[in-house]
């Protein structure tokens, strides 16, 4: 084999010319042959009894030339960008010069290799901390989300509907008359006050009673994500069956036994006080590895390939369809909901695939300039980690060769991130918190001010 590899000047584009003796390609396509004659039928021969060369007269020298070409040029490719140190990062685009049964097999491939990165400054750099305070009415909250997650409904009879309440209705839409899809369901719960429906159909539910019925108008929003129901008006047909209330549990020692291991609602708070001070450190912590590579991405340059760039954004939109698809829709019907097409969603995603890349590659040469390593036990711990998670065993584990690669960059990313933070400055930053007590002296104050402005002009 024989390659030849000519590169653009100012881009990262390689052309490789791959001449492949004739002898590799006989060997293709018999190989090719051995494989596929069983379903060859040629008059005076049983079916996959021809020789190869009576196929050839039969069909044309050319028949197996493709099917040859695919069977040895993957590892000829392979073996041409190893031997000259080259990495690709798109797909190569390949062109036949010469493909002759006799004669040496000739192709070239156009590609784009990894780009080289202008590193900037990434040792030394000063990264803001942000320094969380956790307060009574952060805990409270916390506290009022367990209530809220322990409360019950309770039927409410004597009265109409009302803001925060659920309403149970059966309802029916129609525009200029026409039913569509969706537009009905039966003893529906809807939390009033909550917004789940088109803008002001919560809002004439209240006051209604059980049992009664009624018209409500509305009309769809320009941007509703249906374009046969956006901008047109709606009549929905509500009855309303029952109206429920949340009852909340009274907070108290009775109330931390029910949602903890606590005995008293005193060592429930200092429980959550304790992990609200916890998450908030690894809050600030992963803020502070945000802001160090952000730093470091932002100071150095790159030039990045816009095969590489196309790439990332199909991986982007077969990442997210496989999201999708749990939720039981897929890619093109969730593009239909949002009012978007594929080339708008490639269009609006590609900074951000840009930016993807440029960070990897900044960590990757973090990584080597840094002369970091990883080492075998390493990998083996991180293969323990996923053992212990999906219940696999780690043997057939170390068998997965795109897995362990897929370890090892993730590990060279840590530890890239890691290094930054190691060798930065941080500065601590007081988190900017609305001061409540001291707003509401400086209010009561304006207030006495008008107060005794209108006293002095009578």
């Amino acid at each position: 084999m024989e390659v030849k590899v000519s590169r653009a000047e100012d881009k990262n584009e390689v052309k490789l010319e791959i001449t492949v003796e004739s002898k590799v390609f006989e060997d293709g396509i018999k190989k090719v042959f051995n494989k596929n004659n069983k379903y060859i039928s040629i008059p005076g021969f049983r079916k996959g009894k021809a020789p190869l060369n009576i196929v050839e007269k039969f069909y044309g020298a050319e028949i197996f030339y493709e099917d040859a070409f695919n069977e040895i040029v993957p590892e000829i490719y392979a073996k041409a960008l190893e031997d000259n140190k080259i990495e690709a990062v798109t797909r190569p685009e390949v062109e036949v010069v010469q493909m002759e049964k006799g004669k040496d097999l000739i192709f070239t491939a156009k590609l784009a290799e990894k780009p080289e990165v202008k590193l900037g400054k990434y040792k030394g750099i000063t990264v803001e901390k942000s320094d969380y305070t956790v307060t009574s009415e952060d805990i409270e909250k916390d506290l009022k989300t367990k209530q809220e997650q322990n409360s019950r409904m309770v039927s409410v009879s004597d009265r109409a509907v009302k803001n925060k309440d659920i309403a149970v209705i059966d309802f029916d839409g129609s525009v200029d008359g026409n039913h569509f899809e969706g537009g009905k369901a039966e003893n529906y719960d809807l939390e009033i006050g909550s917004g789940s429906f088109i803008p002001g159909f919560e809002d004439q539910v209240i006051g209604m009673k059980i049992d009664e019925e009624k018209d409500i108008k509305v009309k769809f929003p320009d941007d509703y994500f249906s374009k046969e129901l956006a901008g047109k008006d709606a009549v929905f047909a509500v009855k309303l069956h029952e109206i429920k209330v949340k009852e909340l549990p009274k907070l108290d020692d009775e109330f931390a036994k029910d949602v903890s291991e606590f005995d008293t609602l005193k060592e429930l708070k200092e429980d959550i006080k304790a992990k609200l001070i916890k998450g908030n450190e690894e809050k600030a912590k992963r803020e502070v590895e945000d802001n160090a590579v952000k730093i470091a991405v932002e100071a150095s340059e790159v030039e990045i390939p816009e095969g590489m760039i196309e790439i990332e954004l199909d991986n982007m939109v077969e990442d997210m369809n496989r999201r999708l698809q749990y939720q039981g829709i897929n890619f093109d019907q969730y593009l239909n909901m949002i009012g978007r097409t594929m080339a708008d969603f490639r269009k609006e995603s590609r900074e951000g695939a840009k930016n993807s890349i440029k960070t990897r590659l900044v960590l990757e040469s973090i990584f080597k300039d840094s002369k970091l390593e990883v080492n075998d036990d390493e990998v083996e711990d991180k293969l323990k980690e996923l053992s212990t998670s999906y219940g696999r065993d780690i043997e057939e584990l170390k068998k997965n060769d795109i897995l362990i690669d897929n370890i090892k960059e993730g590990l060279k990313s840590e530890k890239s991130i890691n290094f930054l933070v190691d060798n930065a400055k941080i500065v601590t930053k007081k988190e900017e918190k609305k001061d409540e007590k001291k707003d509401e002296k400086v209010e009561n104050k304006k207030v006495d001010k008008k107060s005794s402005t209108k006293k002095s002009s009578k």
